[in-house]
């Protein structure tokens, strides 16, 4: 297997997103063939023992694909993976991808409205400039910690010049409360601010040296944050906005962040129909409620 070979690509696809479908690995990686040609790549990965599959329950009855031990292992090899840190495989990887299958289908799809929207309009984001489940730490504890559903970064193409684009993207499916979905805007706020503290070395070395906030080792600017609603009648997709709204008000955590950082929502039905780009995202911070691209917010 080549670098520059179809079959790498979609080694790391599967890895850098942990499962997907048939179909979301044809659109990810060869939408201008025909499927059958994503059909036998993937059968030709499985017969080398380095993917395996389940198959979701009906109506869509696909099959979902992800990586076995000896996949991971080559996967976690390949250049665009190396500074990532894939996840262990579970004990029971069918039973995982089983029980994870719905969330894990919802924020792939929100990442192929974002992929189809980037290849219509000409502007820099591929199949990999997505990353699921990226850790932050807030505390010196690994056990209080930021774990978007997604980081991803885009690159803007237009007449002026070129714009980089970051974002935390939050995927709801309405299996939590709209109090609980709205209360991550205050870890997002908790990220904002958290410093590490130094080691007693370097408190006496830099005593006069300002620490700088842990979200400037990995990002030039604070990525905006993106909720994207699905699986609920739009009533209850338009109440859990309004509280994300009134979180982003009333609360004092909250409000700091929507002063500091752009913050959006968006029906994932609305993304796959008229693009991320499209007026479809409501501010959850201001007055103005006006639906806007999500560049715009």
């Amino acid at each position: 297997m080549t670098q520059q070979s179809p079959a790498y690509l979609l080694l790391a696809c599967i890895a850098q997103h942990r499962m997907a479908t048939t179909a979301h690995l044809h659109a990810l990686t060869a939408p201008d063939r025909h499927p059958n040609t994503t059909r036998r790549r993937l059968q030709a990965l499985h017969e080398q023992h380095l993917t395996d599959h389940v198959v979701l329950a009906r109506p869509s009855s696909q099959q979902l694909w992800y990586l076995t031990p000896a996949g991971r292992d080559l996967a976690q090899q390949l250049p665009e993976l190396r500074d990532q840190d894939l996840p262990p495989a579970p004990a029971e990887p069918a039973l995982a991808a089983r029980l994870r299958a719905q969330h894990t289908v919802a924020v792939l799809r929100t990442h192929l409205a974002f992929l189809t929207d980037a290849r219509r309009r000409g502007d820099e984001y591929g199949p990999l400039d997505w990353t699921p489940e990226v850790y932050h730490r807030l505390s010196e504890s690994r056990s209080e910690a930021l774990i978007p559903d997604a980081l991803l970064r885009y690159t803007a193409n237009h007449d002026s010049g070129r714009t980089q684009l970051r974002a935390f993207v939050e995927v709801d499916r309405a299996t939590m409360s709209s109090e609980r979905l709205a209360s991550k805007l205050m870890t997002y706020s908790r990220f904002l601010d958290h410093t590490p503290s130094p080691a007693p070395a370097q408190r006496r070395t830099s005593a006069n040296t300002a620490a700088h906030p842990t979200w400037m080792r990995h990002y030039p600017v604070f990525p905006r944050v993106l909720f994207v609603l699905t699986d609920a009648s739009p009533t209850t997709l338009e109440n859990r906005i309004h509280d994300l709204r009134a979180m982003a008000a009333g609360n004092p955590l909250a409000a700091r962040l929507a002063r500091k950082v752009p913050l959006g929502a968006a029906v994932l039905e609305d993304l796959e129909e008229q693009g991320p780009s499209a007026p479809v995202w409501t501010p959850l911070a201001g007055e103005d409620t006006t639906p806007r691209g999500w560049a715009e917010l």
